[in-house]
């Protein structure tokens, strides 16, 4: 079927709302041919990541929409950009990046995009409502807005997702349309211990799990507790995310589209039934440290962004084992949650037992760690993925107690009560 365009989308193609619209929607409706869309569909938001400098072809794109008149005409917030602007003294790169950095976040800006500089701008005021359309970029972020809160995107990726945010629009395909959106994969959890249940360290080592095994498609969890927290389904979903790809889950009881079985399936059986036992975790906990348990040189904490109540769990675990004066210990954020922090008296209190905050960008996208070997220790399935290749580290995989021990300590110490069976 050809695309169909509205007569305004027409308008816009033939250049009546000037030239940056024209080529946003001249990019939009190739790659709805592509997608083989038979029609574009109005968002209500978008969440763009091409404001992280990567080369002058992001800034060049950037600059060209700006001289072409772009300004979004939906909600648009900002993912993270490659400068902590609070505080730049924090970057360890050049001075012609860091310039460069700085004119793209610039430039998204004047576009009137919302400079939250946020990978989890969920947890901020932009939260979809229940089955809005979107266009959103970040996999966390994508992966959060369809599971979590019932929200429609697929995975955009720079300069369609700015493209999406000038016009409007976006094609009608994928995960925006509900016969897209039903269960794949059946992972059904099978003696997990209650306790390891409640455990925030079992989700991103069973969100990895599951990136793994399902690759692009969509996974459907059995057994998960009803009461999980959004950070748990946070921490899931980006582990999942960057083991695989995958953009939408369904945790049967948890997620609203998930109320029963039959649901998240929409009435259809699963491809396919993969288990998960004790054995199955402990096995992808392994697999989330590069190094074996020794010494290590930097604890890295927010990826995806810290909330608040992440903050709240931390703040008393730092205070009685501050970290050691070898070991870095950075905690990425972004700002709304720093003004809470710094509002509370807890931003101090943090600083002052050895905590370094970064706001606006995070350590595995732009040169903020000290250390250019040696080990870092996460409780973030995503820094543990992808720590390695980015910044060059060996990385040991640990819940949020453990770094924090193992930083007092400068070496790695574990609890070994979490992966216990019954």
């Amino acid at each position: 079927m050809p695309l169909h365009l509205t007569e305004q989308e027409r308008a816009m193609l033939a250049g009546e709302r000037g030239p940056a619209v024209q080529m946003a929607l001249r990019i939009l409706t190739t790659m709805a041919e592509v997608y083989a869309a038979e029609r574009l569909l109005e968002i209500e938001s978008a969440h763009i990541d091409g404001c992280l400098y990567h080369g002058e072809a992001g800034l060049d794109f950037a600059l060209r929409l700006l001289e072409g008149g772009a300004s979004v005409v939906v909600p648009t917030t900002l993912n993270v950009g490659a400068l902590d602007l609070l505080h730049p003294e924090y970057f360890r790169g050049t001075r012609q990046f860091a310039e460069n950095a700085r004119k793209l976040m610039d430039a998204y800006q004047q576009m009137g995009c919302q400079p939250i500089w946020t990978c989890a701008p969920y947890q901020t005021a932009q939260r979809p409502r229940f089955g809005a359309q979107i266009a959103w970029a970040e996999s966390n972020a994508i992966v959060f807005a369809n599971s979590v809160l019932g929200a429609r995107t697929n995975r955009y990726g720079d300069f369609i997702d700015i493209c999406a945010a000038i016009t409007g629009r976006a094609p009608a395909s994928g995960l925006h349309l509900t016969e897209n959106r039903r269960g794949e994969l059946l992972f059904r959890l099978v003696d997990v211990p209650e306790t390891l249940l409640r455990e925030d360290v079992l989700y991103p080592v069973l969100g990895y799990l599951i990136g793994k095994a399902s690759g692009n498609r969509i996974p459907v969890i059995e057994g998960l507790p009803p009461g999980a927290s959004e950070d748990q389904l946070k921490a899931l979903g980006a582990a999942a995310a960057s083991s695989g790809a995958v953009a939408l889950f369904h945790a049967v009881g948890v997620t609203p589209e998930a109320s029963t079985l039959e649901a998240a399936f929409q009435g259809r059986e699963p491809r396919q039934v993969i288990e998960v036992r004790l054995p199955d975790l402990r096995q992808t906990l392994a697999e989330l440290s590069t190094a074996p348990d020794r010494e290590i040189d930097v604890v890295a904490l927010g990826s995806p962004h810290f909330s608040l109540a992440e903050f709240e769990a931390l703040l008393p675990l730092i205070e009685a084992h501050p970290p050691g004066p070898r070991v870095e210990f950075i905690v990425c954020t972004n700002r709304l949650v720093y003004a809470a922090l710094q509002a509370r008296g807890m931003l101090e209190k943090l600083k002052r037992a050895g905590v370094q905050i970064v706001v606006d960008t995070c350590v595995v996208v732009t040169p903020i760690v000290r250390a250019r070997h040696g080990v870092l220790m996460t409780n973030s399935g995503k820094f543990a993925h992808y720590s390695p290749g980015n910044i060059g580290l060996q990385v040991v995989f640990g819940s949020l107690l453990e770094c924090v021990r193992s930083a007092a300590l400068g070496r790695v110490w574990r609890d070994e009560r979490l992966w216990r069976a019954g």
